[in-house]
Formats: C-alpha cells, structure tokens, sequence
C-alpha cells in the first residue's frame, strides 16, 4: 500500500524528499483538507515514529494520529516519519491559502468594547480554565468519527474572520455562529469527554468544553444552560447544552470552536453541508 492523501475537496499528494525505497512508505496516511485551519486525521504503522516540523506527533497504539494548522499557519510544512528499523522519511506537505471575511459591527456598547480592569482580570482566570481543559490529555480516538453539526441554522459567523467592532480590530474569529433562539438545544457533534462547564465566563458566558481525543476539542460559546458537567462520557447527537447569548455576545447563537492542542481549527472543514 503506498502512501495515500484523501481530501474532503481534492486529491493532493506528499511530495517525498527522501529518495529510499518508496515500500517504506506503507501504512502512512493522511485524510483532511490540505489548506489553513485544517484537522487532519492519520495513520502509521503504530510501532513508529512522526513529527511535524520537528515536533512529536503522539500516536495512539492503533496507528492513528492527529495533526491541525491555525488560521495563519505557514503554507509548507515537513513529516518525518522514522519506522521500526531506525529508516526515516521526510515528506513535504503543501498547505493552499485561505482568503477570510472581514466584518463590521457597530453600536456595541463601552461596556463591552472596553471592558474594565476588574472584567480583564476576570477574563484572564477563564483563559486559564479553558487552557487547563484544553491541555487534559486522552488518548481516546472519537475524531475519527465523522462530525455532524450541533445544531443547524443560518450561519452568521464562519472561522478567520475578523471583526472590526465600532471601527476597532479585534481578534480573528476562530469559530462557526450558528444563528438560533436562546434554548435551542445543542447536540455533541462527536463523542467525547466534557472537561469544563462554566455558565458565565465574561466574554464567552456558558462555555463547554468537550475532549474529543488526542488534543482534539469542541468548545461552545454563549450558551445559556449546560445539560452535562465535568467529567461526562457523551456520545454523538447527544444534548450537551442550550444555546443563548450570554458573555459578550450581540445576539442569540452559538459559536462552535475546535482546537488541536493550540491550533484553531475550522469546525466547518469536518462537517457535511448542512441540512437545515
């Protein structure tokens, strides 16, 4: 079996820099979408090595592996792949750039553009819980699962845009909003591990957090209600929370976030076209 790419959108190949014996290659693979913001789902011989521009890349012991790129991430990237006799393997892969949505909302309120030193701080401790969530480890495999979306509607936010509120840049969103009246219920869009639940961070109110596997997490925003705790197996279609529009939030939605360890990923790329 040769090395394969499969692609939601088009069929790309690595391209192979070392010039061994392309048997050698066998069993590695890679299945995603080659381009900014991308999860990509593996496969490896489980008794080898891979990193990715020279950082380890943690493999579960049935040969599946995970790896993610940002919103901005460069466009050219290298896979090492060292199998059981010691011979390694470098690969080249070819990201293609994205062209993200510029968005302007005004009439927010002082209170939300400019927040006081005391809601900073506070902001600053729930980044704190999240990165902690975030950085639990399992090595369970549920990002394997073909996603399905938590809940359906019109879309009013996509990931890599950045708004610009009352003239001012913020940060690129990094999520999917999802437009629905506050109660709507939300569904888990793969199985998983809830890690945190906390009803009233200050920018992002109601925040869910659900481990999905080898760094791979579900987070949702603004939420109204919480049906799940810390610490709950969840299963996908599963009702995980309600939505609503608490935190800093200029109406009813859910903004749905995925992460692989510290890379923003976009939800949108694992999930079918949606049928509302």
């Amino acid at each position: 079996m040769k090395l394969t790419i499969l692609t939601s959108f088009m069929l790309v190949p690595l391209t192979a820099l070392a010039t061994n014996n392309q048997g050698a290659i066998d069993a590695l693979s890679l299945q995603g979408t080659l381009t900014q913001g991308a999860l990509i789902h593996g496969h490896i011989l489980a008794d080898s090595q891979l990193s990715l521009d020279g950082a380890m890349v943690k493999i579960h012991n049935s040969g599946a592996f995970v790896i993610g790129f940002g919103r901005d991430s460069k466009l050219s990237h290298q896979l090492k792949y060292t199998t059981a006799d010691g011979k390694q393997y470098n690969y080249a892969v070819k990201l293609t750039a994205r062209d993200y949505k510029i968005q302007r909302v005004n009439g927010i309120s002082k209170k939300i553009s400019q927040p006081s030193s005391a809601s900073i701080k506070r902001a600053r401790l729930d980044s704190k819980q999240v990165g902690a969530a975030r950085r639990e480890w399992s090595d369970n495999t549920y990002f394997n699962q073909s996603f399905i979306w938590p809940v359906t509607g019109p879309i009013s936010g996509v990931y890599g845009s950045q708004r610009f509120y009352n003239g001012k840049p913020s940060r690129p969103h990094f999520g999917v909003d999802i437009a629905r009246t506050t109660g709507t219920v939300v569904v888990a869009p793969a199985d998983g591990i809830v890690r945190l639940f906390v009803p009233d961070m200050f920018y992002s109110g109601g925040t869910l957090i659900i481990d999905h596997g080898m760094g791979v997490s579900s987070t949702f925003l603004h939420l109204s209600a919480g049906l799940v705790k810390a610490g709950d197996r969840v299963i996908q279609g599963q009702p995980v929370a309600k939505i609503g529009s608490s935190g800093r939030a200029t109406g009813s939605h859910l903004d749905w976030r995925m992460n692989w360890l510290r890379q923003r990923v976009d939800p949108q790329l694992l999930v079918p076209e949606m049928v509302k």
